[in-house]
């Protein structure tokens, strides 16, 4: 039977991408780099926020200026976080409809760890019972170490739990833990992607709506 549910953050429950998007820019223009677009972004995040720099400038992590920008984006970000980014539409009726039904709720992001608990906190309230970020206490998703935490932190098994995420990354996530992985195509990742990635066609779905029937059918079938 199914008890908990454990989101990814960016992609899954929130629409960030736009205050990601404006932060890296803000970065990298301040070494007069030339902006970068929301798709470039799209495709660059999900392996957290280190990553994400060293994929949007030349040379990467042996830029002499990567670890100045990368500061740069931290701060900046954390300011503004909350500037564009909001829930995609559905999450909060769904989330609701699922704390009635007695689900545990926890989010594992590779987001760095203060601005998870910060939007968490903002938009979820007391839904979310647990939320683990990048904090270098923990290894970084696809590393399931950050998983096994809110697994602990809420006493449940992983047989009992589900991991939804949007990406490739959450894929290999689940895969690690080893966990059952609801992917959905809202987010930063096209169903062909995720398909491509070994994402089940029969554990995928494109509506938050659709959750929670999904979860009595995998609690029917375990």
């Amino acid at each position: 039977m199914i008890t908990t549910v454990v989101f990814d953050l960016d992609g899954t429950l929130l629409d960030t991408l736009e205050d990601l998007t404006d932060s890296v820019n803000y970065a990298i223009g301040k070494f007069g780099m030339p902006e970068r677009t929301i798709d470039e972004i799209r495709s660059f995040v999900g392996n957290g926020i280190a990553k994400l720099i060293e994929r949007v400038i030349q040379e990467g992590a042996e830029n002499p200026h990567y670890e100045e920008i990368l500061k740069t984006f931290r701060a900046y970000y954390a300011l503004h976080c909350k500037d564009k980014t909001k829930p995609y539409d559905g999450i909060l009726k769904m989330l609701d409809q699922l704390e009635e039904e007695g689900y545990q709720m926890a989010v594992v992001s590779n987001k760095f760890d203060a601005a998870v608990k910060e939007l968490c906190g903002l938009y979820f309230g007391k839904r979310i019972k647990t939320a683990v970020g990048e904090s270098g206490k923990v290894r970084k998703k696809p590393a399931p170490d950050a998983v096994y935490q809110v697994l602990e932190d809420l006493s449940v098994s992983a047989q009992h739990a589900v991991y939804v995420g949007d990406s490739d990354v959450d894929l290999a996530t689940a895969r690690n833990v080893p966990m059952t992985c609801i992917s959905v195509t809202w987010g930063f990742r096209s169903r062909e992607q995720l398909l491509a990635a070994g994402a089940d066609e029969q554990r995928m779905i494109t509506d938050p709506a659709q959750l929670p029937a999904l979860l009595r059918t995998i609690s029917q079938e375990s």
